[in-house]
């Protein structure tokens, strides 16, 4: 009986130490990430997922009321609840009238995985919450850095011309297209006489100034040595307003890859998906 009881026990300690959480998502046609939520008990909104920030915000163009934020004079709410299918985060802080991407009333990011390891599952559009690292066989290790505010840059490899350029990109899955290019490296580079432009838009403001925005194919992308990818969709601006000042790794490819991130050794794991070879989203 004692033999049986310790059997039992040890099934159990291990089912807890593999024990995982699942947050289903949704994918828009602007390559955004949509989670349904409950705000406070009381406001059911379509957040979008910000990998490039830690908290939450609210949209000044939302369709749904969020009444139990209530904000401070700087436009802060602190201590809410936020309810994602089954998991109830507390003590998120959002902020106010946030810009965000289509479908959505708002942004959540992410200080809700905050400690923790977690899945970005675009096959089975999910997030996965581990109590620890789950098996990686099949995932690739990639460089990256971090700044102060917790956002992601990986270090990938441009070709342009017959040289290659490392830079670093900010994950940003609010961004729907490819790549985005700042001004610098655009600059620098010669974007507009090295890479094959495939459109541009120019706008003015009042004062007549013009900022002019540029797609173009990249041929090579190396994120690591084997994940390659060819032909990338990519932006830059030209004209006389000159403000992007980082580099984005968009949505449209971010969406390419499950992620597995690990917040004690702060390692990033990725690993192609079904939408590795899908065609690249075109930016209007």
């Amino acid at each position: 009986m004692k033999k049986i009881y310790f059997i039992l026990s040890c099934a159990f300690f291990i089912n807890s130490i593999n024990a995982q959480e699942i947050i289903p998502f949704r994918i828009t046609k602007y390559n955004n990430i949509i989670v349904k939520t409950l705000v406070n008990e009381k406001d059911s909104l379509d957040l979008m997922f910000q990998i490039a920030m830690e908290d939450a915000s609210i949209s000044p163009e939302r369709l749904k009321p969020a009444k139990s934020i209530i904000f401070d004079k700087n436009g802060i709410s602190e201590n809410n609840t936020v309810k994602i299918g089954k998991k109830q985060f507390r003590n998120i802080r959002f902020f106010d009238n946030e810009l965000t991407g289509q479908e959505a009333d708002g942004k959540i990011g992410t200080g809700i995985f905050k400690g923790k390891i977690y899945k970005i599952d675009y096959d089975k559009k999910q997030f996965v919450i581990y109590d620890k690292l789950p098996d990686v066989k099949d995932y690739k290790q990639v460089s990256y850095t971090y700044n102060k505010q917790g956002q992601i840059f990986l270090i990938c490899e441009n070709l342009i011309g017959n040289e290659t350029y490392e830079t670093n990109f900010l994950l940003q899955s609010g961004y729907p297209g490819g790549l985005l290019y700042n001004n610098q490296f655009a600059d620098a580079k010669k974007l507009n006489e090295n890479l094959k432009v495939t459109g541009e838009k120019t706008l003015k403001n009042s004062s007549g100034q013009s900022i002019t925005t540029k797609q173009c194919i990249l041929p090579k992308l190396t994120i690591i040595d084997d994940v390659i990818l060819k032909n990338v969709s990519a932006g830059f601006f030209t004209g006389d307003i000159k403000n992007q000042s980082t580099s984005y790794f968009g949505a449209d490819l971010i969406k390419r890859f499950n992620w597995i991130f690990d917040a004690e050794t702060q390692i990033i794991y990725i690993q192609p998906n079904k939408y590795f070879d899908d065609p690249y989203f075109k930016m209007n």
